[in-house]
């Protein structure tokens, strides 16, 4: 019989894009087992198309005795379900919780306090920071269960987010709408970011979109970022146009589903943002990248894809502060992110660009 295996991240998006290594790899070294994802509703879109999957199950949002009701009944879900084994990529108390509740013969986690003995298999995770990637360090618990398996690399097990046929459909409508051709020069600028320390300021990516539209007037300039911060991305292109910049060359996209934001980065000459989801997707693309690092670093959160792909990094360098928790700003000014200058980060921009034209042998 063919095995079944669950596997458990539950949040947040580019953590989730971040497992797809994995389960690519859990695939290639079991082609006939059932795989099964869970997930949070938020970054359900990140594996719900993943070809590797069998099936995603999305695990409900509910506060109070709500959540416990939904939780016993995920509980009893994965316990019928009778998985063989089970990776719990989260680590947190629900998901260890969840990989308890399966009753799997195996159940491999990391050595969390607290919640350790809920899984058969505890893996080592050292406490700090250490300069190793997001994906090696969750391919140690895909080794704990597959021993045989090479270390993963960017070049043979990239992230990987599908694009949705109805999401394309979507975007092209839109596109077209605003006067976008199929093959528009489009720079998508993800301005927006889950805390403080990630916030790059407003005036700064109203001088980025001024110079990237001085420096090619038929570019399209679309700022994304979820409906919460849509103000910000007002607010950015209002900087943009007071410094010349014509109002219909830069477009505020702050609707966009993850699938449709995938879209449309895959339609973009560039993408540029700071470490975020989104820039995880971006990563699922081909599309060139220029991403900025503040408090966190690239060697741990950088894009995952193939080397042969164009990716720029602006990164704020060596700080006594940085990396940091993101919990407390010990100068008190976010001095990592804050300090990169638009004009480093429009060189980047450039040559990005110049690097995609030698690649595919077109016009920057």
């Amino acid at each position: 019989m063919a095995p079944k295996i669950l596997l458990i991240r539950l949040r947040l998006i580019g953590d989730v894009i971040l497992t797809t290594p994995a389960i690519r790899a859990v695939r290639r070294s079991c082609p006939d087992a059932h795989l099964t994802y869970l997930v949070e509703p938020h970054a359900a879109a990140a594996v719900a198309g993943n070809p590797h999957l069998n099936a995603v199950i999305v695990a409900p949002i509910v506060g109070g005795l709500a959540r416990v009701r939904a939780d016993a009944r995920l509980a009893w879900r994965v316990r019928r379900a009778r998985y063989d084994a089970v990776l719990d990529f989260h680590g947190g108390p629900r998901s260890s919780f969840l990989a308890w509740a399966s009753g799997a013969p195996r159940r491999i986690g990391y050595d969390v306090p607290g919640r350790g003995w809920m899984y058969t298999e505890q893996v080592h995770r050292p406490k700090g920071h250490r300069e190793r990637h997001s994906v090696e360090n969750q391919w140690d618990l895909v080794a704990a269960l597959l021993p045989d398996l090479a270390r993963p690399s960017p070049a043979t097990d990239p992230v990987e987010m599908p694009e949705a046929p109805a999401a394309r459909d979507r975007v092209r409508a839109r596109l077209a709408d605003v006067g976008v051709r199929a093959a528009g020069n489009i720079v998508v600028v993800h301005v927006g970011a889950g805390n403080e320390f990630r916030r790059w300021p407003e005036d700064a990516f109203g001088s980025l979109v001024e110079a990237l539209v001085t420096a090619a007037p038929d570019r399209r300039v679309i700022l994304t970022t979820g409906s919460a911060q849509a103000s910000t991305a007002a607010a950015i292109k209002r900087v943009a146009v007071g410094r010349g910049v014509p109002a219909e060359a830069v477009d505020v996209w702050c609707d966009l589903d993850l699938d449709e934001l995938r879209s449309l980065i895959g339609r973009a000459r560039l993408f540029i943002g700071g470490d975020s989801g989104p820039a995880h997707i971006a990563a699922t693309t081909t599309v060139p990248m220029v991403v900025l690092y503040g408090p966190t670093t690239p060697g741990v959160w950088g894009p995952w894809r193939p080397p042969a792909l164009v990716t720029e990094i602006v990164d704020a360098g060596a700080l006594p502060c940085r990396p940091c928790d993101q919990r407390r700003c010990e100068p008190g000014d976010f001095r990592c992110l804050r300090r990169i200058a638009p004009e480093a980060v429009m060189v980047a921009a450039s040559r990005a660009l110049a690097r995609e034209a030698a690649r595919t042998g077109t016009d920057a």
